[in-house]
């Protein structure tokens, strides 16, 4: 384990305990920037240690098995179809798609079959990689491989689930933004901190609206649409955030905006999530297929 010494988001020393719990016998602490109000996970599991657990250990954790369950399939789906309407929405010509992160490979097949597009996938867990590789899927195990193979350029780059996972958010999103075309969208989906509770051991960021918005600015995107929803868990609850930008490469260093109240806001968030639950429980929660 390693302390997170500076802020993910404006690189500020200054934090202050913003949630504590346990999880699988391990404490879960979130602090929060004391300057930009960004929060994240400290102490954290070191990148090697990261490595072997989404390797080894994460599916089981969280579904039981390493291989995908058919509850599992099935949520990818309904998410898979939902991301696919939102780019749909953008009228854009698709002709190449990368899915960092892309588990067994259902956003990816769905893109694909949606924009009769090329689909390339990277997925480090070996028994998803080989569940998408039995689907006929192309898949890297990671970015670095696919990027020594693979000299074209993406359309657009989806990563579904995975930001909040990562070490460096803003390093990784510059990184991919040298991956799109000139007219390339990059396609992120992350749990929404004032709506889902959100705090895991591999949670390394937690975003609210503001501070998603506010990464994808200092990683050098424009053209931000966020839509918070609740598909596939929730037709009224704000579980999620989902994010379509532009690479903006003539973009100069912008200034953080810090954002106000975030305690306040996640309190209100939970207090919604409750009474909404108890006030139209089919509809806060719909049933697991």
């Amino acid at each position: 384990m390693e302390t997170t010494k500076n802020c993910l988001l404006c690189k500020h020393e200054e934090s202050s305990l913003f949630d504590k719990r346990e999880m699988h016998g391990l404490e879960v602490n979130n602090r929060i920037c004391k300057n930009c109000g960004f929060v994240y996970l400290s102490p954290r599991m070191t990148e090697e240690e990261l490595d072997q657990f989404y390797k080894n250990e994460y599916r089981t954790l969280y579904h039981g098995q390493e291989a995908p369950t058919p509850a599992d399939l099935n949520t990818q789906q309904q998410r898979a179809d939902h991301l696919l309407s939102l780019v749909k929405n953008e009228n854009q010509n698709i002709t190449r798609h990368l899915d960092i992160g892309s588990s067994s490979g259902v956003l990816l097949k769905t893109i694909i079959k949606g924009f009769n597009c090329i689909g390339i996938g990277v997925e480090p867990g070996d028994s998803y990689r080989d569940y998408a590789e039995s689907q006929g899927l192309k898949i890297y195990a990671s970015l670095e491989q696919l990027k020594k193979d693979e000299k074209e350029k993406f359309d657009l780059i989806s990563m579904s689930h995975v930001l909040e996972h990562m070490p460096d958010p803003i390093a990784l999103l510059s990184e991919l933004s040298g991956l799109l075309t000139e007219e390339g969208k990059l396609l992120v989906e992350v749990p929404n901190l004032y709506g889902h509770t959100s705090f895991e051991i591999s949670h390394l960021s937690s975003f609210s609206p503001h501070t998603l918005a506010e990464i994808f600015k200092q990683a050098g995107y424009k053209d931000l649409k966020i839509k918070v929803h609740g598909t596939p868990r929730s037709k009224i609850l704000p579980l999620y955030l989902t994010l379509l930008a532009s690479p903006n490469n003539e973009a100069e260093k912008q200034e953080i905006i810090p954002e106000r109240f975030v305690p306040a806001k996640r309190k209100l968030g939970m207090l919604n999530q409750k009474i909404m639950g108890r006030l139209f429980p089919k509809k806060a929660w719909l049933p697991k297929i």
